[in-house]
């Protein structure tokens, strides 16, 4: 191993020994300073990120987002080709699995008018597929991770035209446990792809020169050992419509301060035994809430890394979802988790998603899961909520 992999293997390890230690400080840590500090780093990124958007819902196409959409799939194909030679293939981004689990996605009655919209427009019940998985692209035990954890929602039966033709029936709701993106743009996430295929992706926030400390510092007070996946907050991250001319983030949040002990020394798959020990035990409600744009300046439509205030625009709750007391991980139901496709552009035009990581997302999603299916000889297969497991 040369010695830049060796360097950010390093200072990854420091990350493990703080994540050992993170459940005996953090939630006091984050009561007292993780806001004031979030805004700090916020006023500094708002600083060096001119935002030219004048317009609410204002797209502004960059000329080579193409090619460098082209280039990130590539650069990720490369490494998934690398990385899986010879055995399974997972995903390049959200990578490990903690768990697929089945749920309701129920929309509720009382619904503000201006995003009544779509998928929201009436209050109807849907069967969905909800899975928790880690940030990738490696699958490393649990206290080695970066501590960011994803959430795929799958809601199916949702009728309408939808923007990729390899589903008829799905609405697909993509978050992670920070508010902002890894990077602020496509252009900045192919350097950083360029970083992970050479085993640096350290390099990549700490250079002298190109140094991205902010967008480190952001994900870093929201990173953590966590407890379980139904016990942190998720945000898109970037922006969709709702509606005609309405530009809106979702988050999902726990209904309940439910939180698990994590032991001292924990498994290498902690995060889904706590998942399954909790719904072995009880049902689970989650929080689905909408983030209206009102400033085009504050919240911006093409830069991820910048989070749109909530005191000039709250989250509302839309939703409610529901996971019933059930046994996930059984070897066919983990089967099923690695061959469905997670993708925003599973949606309809109501809801299509914003701004350049998006309009990327539809190509380096798509082909991203073409390629590994065909690595893994699983094509690709559309739920309707009918699948059923041995337990």
């Amino acid at each position: 191993m040369s010695l830049g992999p060796r360097i950010n293997d390093a200072i990854l390890g420091l990350v493990t020994l703080e994540h050992r230690v993170d459940p005996y400080f953090r939630d006091g840590f984050n009561a007292l300073l993780q806001h004031p500090l979030v805004n700090m780093v916020q006023f500094f990124l708002r600083l060096l990120h001119k935002n030219p958007e004048t317009a609410l819902c204002q797209e502004i196409v960059e000329p080579d987002e193409q090619q460098i959409a082209a280039a990130i799939t590539e650069k990720m194909k490369e490494f998934t080709a690398l990385e899986y030679q010879g055995r399974t293939a997972e995903r390049a981004g959200n990578t490990k699995t903690y768990g697929v689990v089945r749920a309701e996605f129920q929309v509720l009655e009382e619904v503000l008018p201006i995003v009544r919209k779509g998928v929201f427009a009436e209050a109807k019940t849907y069967p969905a597929w909800i899975r928790f998985s880690g940030p990738g692209p490696l699958s490393p035990p649990d206290v080695a991770d970066a501590g960011i954890l994803s959430i795929g929602i799958k809601v199916m039966g949702v009728a309408g035209d939808k923007l990729l033709g390899d589903e008829k029936w799905t609405q697909d709701f993509l978050g992670i446990s920070c508010p902002t993106f890894t990077t602020p743009n496509t252009k900045e996430n192919l350097k950083l792809q360029g970083e992970i295929y050479a085993r640096t992706p350290v390099f990549y926030f700490f250079k002298p020169f190109d140094s991205h400390l902010l967008d480190a510092a952001m994900q870093g007070l929201y990173a953590r050992m966590n407890r379980s996946p139904l016990e942190v907050q998720y945000w898109s991250c970037v922006p969709y419509l709702c509606g005609d001319g309405l530009a809106v983030k979702y988050s999902v949040r726990p209904a309940s301060d439910h939180k698990t002990k994590i032991p001292w020394n924990p498994p290498d798959n902690w995060l889904r035994q706590s998942l399954a020990m909790r719904l072995a035990n009880e049902d689970v409600e989650l929080d689905f809430l909408i983030q209206a744009q009102t400033d085009p300046r504050r919240m911006p439509i093409e830069d991820a890394s910048i989070e749109w205030p909530e005191r000039l625009s709250p989250f509302v709750p839309v939703a409610k979802i529901r996971i019933p007391r059930q046994r996930f991980d059984s070897p066919e139901q983990l089967d099923f988790a690695n061959v469905l496709s997670y993708n925003p552009w599973h949606t309809s035009a109501t809801h299509r998603p914003l701004g350049n990581q998006n309009r990327a997302r539809k190509l380096i999603y798509t082909q991203l899961s073409e390629m590994r299916q065909a690595m893994n000889h699983a094509p690709h297969i559309e739920p309707d909520g009918s699948e059923t497991f041995q337990q």
